[in-house]
């Protein structure tokens, strides 16, 4: 029995993502690095230290520590500019009425994501009090697909790995439900995302959430 949803921030509750290649693309160019929407879709669902990683890595560069937390510093200064003028209508369509549907229907509900800036986004978008559990890039340190935050997620909804259902937009994000024994619904491309239990373009798609959610609870 499902009992209780997870869910990444990032591309399925709002669309961040735009600003994270902003802020990137703007770190790539001043180290001269070419970072363009191919490089972007490699970072998804992964945390701020190895998309470092793997930008240099593309470039061929090596920093000091010290010069890389400098780097992620200055990034993530960039993407707090962008999200700074965030507000409700930033909520990706059909989410809320989601949400909302699976409050009435008595399941929990808790954020997965590897953002530190979670907390922050949820409360201008207005979203916080809709989760029982946040857990984010502050409280875990291992990157999806390692399944820690989704493990963890369900460890503060009192619940077993199999009583939750993970909501990702982000191949990374999949296999690390799918290797926590979760079942996954994705949302995005089935192209990308085809190894989830079902694929929704977006939450719109969903045209009776009870009935789905109740169908979930069967599993």
């Amino acid at each position: 029995m499902i009992r209780g949803l997870l869910f990444d921030l990032d591309g399925v509750i709002v669309d961040t993502a735009k600003y994270h290649f902003v802020a990137w693309q703007r770190m790539a160019a001043e180290l001269g690095i070419h970072f363009g929407h191919e490089e972007n879709e490699q970072l998804k669902g992964i945390s701020r230290v190895e998309s470092l990683e793997r930008i240099l890595g593309w470039g061929g560069i090596a920093l000091s520590p010290e010069e890389k937390q400098r780097w992620m510093d200055q990034k993530n200064a960039w993407y707090l500019d962008c999200i700074a003028q965030m507000g409700p209508d930033e909520i990706l369509p059909g989410v809320s009425e989601f949400l909302a549907e699976a409050r009435a229907q008595g399941l929990l509900i808790a954020l997965g994501s590897a953002s530190k800036n979670a907390v922050p986004i949820l409360e201008r978008i207005g979203l916080l009090d809709a989760f029982d559990a946040i857990v984010d890039g502050t409280v875990v340190s291992a990157s999806k697909p390692n399944p820690e935050v989704f493990l963890e997620g369900a460890r503060r909804l009192g619940l077993l790995a199999e009583e939750c259902c993970v909501f990702e937009d982000a191949e990374a994000g999949v296999e690390a439900a799918l290797a926590g024994n979760m079942y996954c619904i994705a949302v995005g491309n089935p192209d990308h995302l085809g190894a989830a239990h079902r694929v929704i373009q977006s939450f719109v798609d969903i045209p009776d959430p009870a009935e789905t959610l109740l169908a979930l609870e069967t599993l």
